[in-house]
């Protein structure tokens, strides 16, 4: 029966060999993981970015009140930094309208309302079924609206 007998003599020369082995084999890995050009990564996130730029997704506009003049909102045109703005006057309320938005392009409804015996407006924005943004005005001008993030950027 052969037998291994591991002597103090042994023990300090297997120590540096397996540290070495390590070293080597952390070498290895950097080298290799350098290999991985910035370009590619580069390339990754772009065409993350592409796509999430060109994505579509839905959102419906809600207007509930009294007296609303006008009510401007994005309507999937423009830009997604730069988007066109739509306008509708004199809208009868409730005003309910779903639109196709694009990537980063924030969802957005604006009503604007002037009535000197006051008024009370709110405004949602709606995703996949759930509020993703609600604001409500009163008073004799009321001006402002529901601005969300885009739900593909977020």
């Amino acid at each position: 029966m052969n037998r291994t007998i591991r002597t103090a003599r042994t023990a300090r020369t297997t120590r540096p060999v397996r540290a070495a082995a390590h070293a080597l084999a952390i070498v290895g890995l950097v080298l290799g993981l350098g290999a991985c050009s910035a370009e590619s990564v580069d390339e990754a996130v772009g065409k993350a970015v592409d796509t999430a730029v060109d994505e579509k997704y839905e959102v419906t506009y809600e207007v509930t009140g009294k007296s609303v003049d006008e009510i401007t909102y994005h309507g999937g045109g423009g830009e997604a930094m730069d988007p066109k703005l739509e306008t509708v006057t004199s809208p009868t309320l409730p005003w309910k309208k779903t639109v196709e938005l694009r990537g980063i392009m924030p969802p957005a409804v604006m009503p604007m309302a002037l009535d000197a015996g006051g008024t009370d407006v709110t405004c949602t924005i709606t995703y996949k079924g759930e509020v993703i943004k609600e604001a409500k005005g009163e008073g004799m001008l009321t001006a402002g609206g529901c601005v969300a993030v885009s739900p593909i950027a977020g």
